[in-house]
C-alpha cells in the first residue's frame, strides 16, 4: 500500500513581541557602536557592550545576542522585535507569547547575558539592558540591529507533522516532523525543539534521511496527559545559507493505554486497556506463500483508520494482470505498517482463529473489526509475534523496533532529553 498521507496541520507560532515605545529613566543611554561612550558610562562607571553592535544590518540570525557589563552587574535584558503582530492558526488559536519570546541566560556573576535561541530572519530588534554599579545606581543602555533576510528557495519550513495539534493519540505515539528541504546541521535543529509533558519522561530525536526527524520516549508515554512541542526554527541555520523562518507549537493529548498483541501461532489478538485484558479476537494473518504475504513481527503502531479502504495488490508489487492480483474494498481497516498491512474485516475468511490464509493483513470478523476500528487511536502499540519477517524500523512507524540504547546512539546530540525541562538540551545557535 502507498505511504500513509501526512497531515499538514500545524499550530504556527506567530511573532508576539510588539514594537512598543520604550520609556527610559533619566539614567538611560543609547548604545552607539556596541558600547556606551565614556561620557555616558561615567554616570555609574559601568561599561556595557551589546553584540551585535548598535545600527548593524544583515546580522546572521543564528548568532547570539550578548550583553556584557564591566564594572557592574546586569539586572535585566529585554529584546523586542519591531512590527511583530500576533498570528493565529486556521482555528483562530493565538500563538503563545512564552514560546516566541526572546529569552536569555545570565551568568553567575551577573556580568554577561546570552540569548537562548536563534532570531527570526529579516527582522528589526531593540535590546534594552538594565545595569547597576557597585553603589546600586541603575541605568539602561539601548541598542538596535536587524537580521539577514532568508533567501527565497533557501527558507526551511515544516512540510508536515504527526500527530497534529488537537489529536488524541495512543501511548506509543512518536513525534514525526518532516521538512520541505534537506537538513545538514541536524544537531542545531534538534536543539531548537523542546518536548514537554505533564508526566515526566525522557526521549531523543532520530533522523530518517535529511528531511524527517522523529522523537521517541524511552518507554511508552504515561496515559491521560498533554504533550507540548515547541519548535523554534526561526533563524536556525539548517544547512549552508539555509535558515528556518517560522516558529511552531504542537499540542496533543495522550489518551488511555491500549496495547494489542497478535500471536501468529495461536491466531488470536488480545487487547489490553490500562493493564487489563478487554478483548480476545480470533484472527488470520499472512499465509507466507510469498515474502509479501508474511505478516511482519515486531512493535507496530496503529497509523490510520478507514471505514472503507480499497486494497490493491499493485501497491505491494503484484501487477494487475497477475493471477494473484486483487482489488477490493474492505470495511473497518486499521493500518499498522507501510507495507500494506491492515487489521480489517474479512467476512469470507473461514479460518479465523484456526489458520493463517491472508495476504499479510490481520483478518477479523465484521463485528470484531468494527470494535477495533471504533476503539483505536493512532499511536496505539500493535505487537505481532511468531512470524519470520521482522518489521523494519522505517516501515511505517516501526520506531520502537530500535532499542533505547540504539535510539539514543542515533541521536545527533547523543543525550536524552527530559520532557520536564524548560529549555532545550543544547544550543541551536551556530559558531560565529
Amino acid at each position: 500500500m502507498p505511504d500513509t498521507p501526512r497531515s499538514p496541520n500545524l499550530l504556527r507560532l506567530g511573532s508576539v513581541l510588539a514594537g512598543a515605545a520604550l520609556l527610559l529613566s533619566a539614567g538611560c543611554s543609547t548604545g552607539t557602536d556596541a558600547q556606551t561612550s565614556s561620557e555616558e558610562s561615567a554616570a555609574n562607571d559601568v561599561d556595557v557592550t551589546i553584540t551585535p553592535a548598535d545600527g548593524t544590518d544583515e546580522v546572521r540570525p543564528d548568532l547570539p545576542i550578548v550583553v556584557a557589563a564591566d564594572g557592574g552587574t546586569i539586572t535585566d535584558v529585554t529584546v523586542q522585535r519591531a512590527s511583530a503582530d500576533a498570528e493565529a492558526d486556521e482555528a483562530g488559536n493565538t500563538d503563545p507569547e512564552s514560546v516566541h519570546a526572546i529569552t536569555g541566560t545570565l551568568n553567575d556573576a551577573k556580568t554577561e547575558w546570552t540569548s537562548d535561541w536563534t532570531l527570526p530572519p529579516g527582522s528589526d530588534f531593540t535590546v534594552t539592558a538594565s545595569v547597576e554599579n557597585p553603589e546600586g545606581e541603575a541605568s539602561e543602555v539601548i541598542s538596535s540591529f536587524s537580521t539577514l533576510e532568508a533567501v527565497e528557495g533557501r527558507r526551511l519550513e515544516l512540510q508536515s507533522n504527526f500527530p497534529a495539534s488537537g489529536n488524541e493519540v495512543g501511548v506509543g505515539m512518536p513525534i514525526i516532523i518532516d521538512f520541505d528541504m534537506p537538513v545538514q546541521n541536524k544537531a542545531q535543529v534538534e536543539a531548537a525543539m523542546t518536548v514537554r509533558s505533564e508526566q515526566p519522561a525522557q526521549g531523543a530525536w532520530n533522523w530518517f534521511g535529511d528531511q524527517r526527524v522523529v522523537f521517541r520516549t524511552e518507554e511508552y508515554w504515561e496515559p491521560n496527559q498533554q504533550v507540548v512541542v515547541d519548535m523554534r526554527f526561526a533563524g536556525v541555520q539548517a544547512a549552508e545559507g539555509v535558515y528556518g523562518v517560522k516558529n511552531y507549537q504542537l499540542r496533543f493529548d495522550v489518551g488511555r493505554s491500549q496495547i494489542s498483541r497478535v500471536d501468529n501461532n495461536t491466531h488470536r489478538m488480545l487487547v489490553e486497556r490500562d493493564g487489563e485484558q478487554i478483548q480476545d479476537f480470533p484472527i488470520s494473518n499472512g499465509d507466507g506463500s510469498r515474502p509479501e504475504y508474511r505478516t511482519t513481527s515486531g512493535i507496530h503502531l496503529t497509523m490510520e483508520r478507514h471505514r472503507d479502504y480499497v486494497m490493491d495488490s499493485a501497491t505491494i508489487g503484484i501487477p494487475e494482470d497477475s493471477p494473484e492480483a486483487y482489488k477490493l474494498t474492505v470495511p473497518y481497516a486499521v493500518r499498522f505498517s507501510n507495507s500494506g498491512e491492515f487489521a480489517h474485516t474479512s467476512e469470507g475468511n473461514t479460518s479465523l482463529g484456526i489458520d493463517n490464509v491472508s495476504h499479510g493483513c490481520t483478518n477479523m470478523s465484521l463485528e470484531d473489526s468494527r470494535w477495533f476500528y471504533e476503539n483505536t487511536l493512532i499511536g496505539d502499540p500493535y505487537i505481532v509475534t511468531g512470524t519470520t519477517r521482522e518489521l523494519e524500523v522505517d516501515n511505517g512507524w516501526g520506531y520502537w523496533q530500535r532499542s533505547w540504547e540504539d535510539w539514543l546512539a542515533n541521536s545527533e546530540t547523543g543525550e536524552a532529553d527530559r520532557t520536564d525541562d524548560a529549555v532545550a538540551p543544547g544550543s541551536s545557535q551556530s559558531a560565529a
